[in-house]
């Protein structure tokens, strides 16, 4: 029995749902169930039921389940006690990150770090993806984290939980007709260039056939909050993360149409060529589990 299959059986019970723990922990549906299977396989012990799509916890399920979160807890401990011997108590870790990322994922991500690491000072600056992976590449940040793909060989990349982008109109538009006729025809409100959001608008754009020199009509903004609020003002549409236009959905100040877009991943990128110390570690840590 392993740490990681621990994670992984907590993961499925607490979902109660296989691929919904995969997506939590970041890995495929079939690796999990591998875990599962093997856990089980070892002990000759059924930990859940399948019903139908569901998966629900046996009464030896349940009973490990306490076991399970218990031993884990220890571990973490454990993992705490050697960071603080090399050095993880104080320190100073400088982040850059993507407007999306910074707005919208990373304070969560920073609440959870320093309540283990209080006196720990942290700096962020914040651009879009370029302007990011440009401060790791100088050794102006020790971390990065945008939206989108790095193409900077000079630096590492590692995939974390992402977002999920919405094409939005102004509230009232008609929806439905996305054809190429009506996307040349749309006034389009984009990022800046190097920003995430607008290389993942122009790879939607060239699916449907058509590039930037196509539409008849366009706006460049600086900001994810400046595109939102030129859509509720109804300058036009506009392909935005799903954490910046939910709640202005929500309220009707815009509407959206489905578009078959995979979920985006976030990456965090480090230097190729310097180790991470413990500090950058712990925080990638955090990072990653952070779903």
């Amino acid at each position: 029995m392993t740490l990681d299959q621990l994670r992984i059986f907590v993961a499925v019970a607490e979902r109660e749902h296989m691929t919904r723990a995969a997506e939590a922990l970041n890995q495929t549906q079939s690796a999990t169930s591998a875990a599962i299977a093997a856990l089980e396989e070892r002990h000759n012990l059924r930990l859940f039921d399948r019903i139908g799509r569901r998966i629900v916890l046996t009464d030896a399920g349940r009973d490990f389940l306490s076991e399970a979160r218990a031993v884990l807890a220890r571990a973490a401990i454990a993992s705490q006690r050697l960071d603080d011997l090399a050095g993880v108590k104080r320190g100073r870790l400088r982040l850059a990150a993507s407007q999306t990322v910074a707005n919208y994922w990373l304070p969560a991500v920073i609440a959870r770090f320093r309540e283990a690491h209080p006196e720990i000072a942290l700096t962020v600056r914040i651009g879009n993806s370029d302007d990011a992976a440009r401060a790791v590449e100088a050794l102006q940040a020790d971390i990065g984290i945008i939206e989108g793909d790095c193409h900077l060989t000079t630096l590492r990349a590692k995939a974390v939980t992402g977002d999920t982008l919405r094409l939005v109109f102004p509230s009232g538009a008609e929806g439905g007709d996305l054809s190429p006729e009506r996307l040349r025809r749309t006034p389009w409100i984009l990022r800046e260039a190097g920003s995430g959001t607008r290389d993942s608008f122009l790879q939607w754009l060239g699916r449907q056939g058509l590039g930037l020199e196509d539409l008849e009509s366009t706006l460049e903004l600086p900001s994810n909050e400046a595109v939102c609020s030129a859509v509720e003002a109804g300058i036009g549409a506009a392909l935005l993360s799903d954490l910046v236009v939910r709640r202005s959905i929500e309220a009707g100040r815009m509407v959206d149409v489905p578009i078959d877009t995979p979920q985006r991943q976030f990456h965090i990128l480090t230097h190729a060529e310097r180790q991470p110390s413990a500090l950058e570690a712990r925080f990638i840590h955090r990072a990653e589990t952070s779903a």
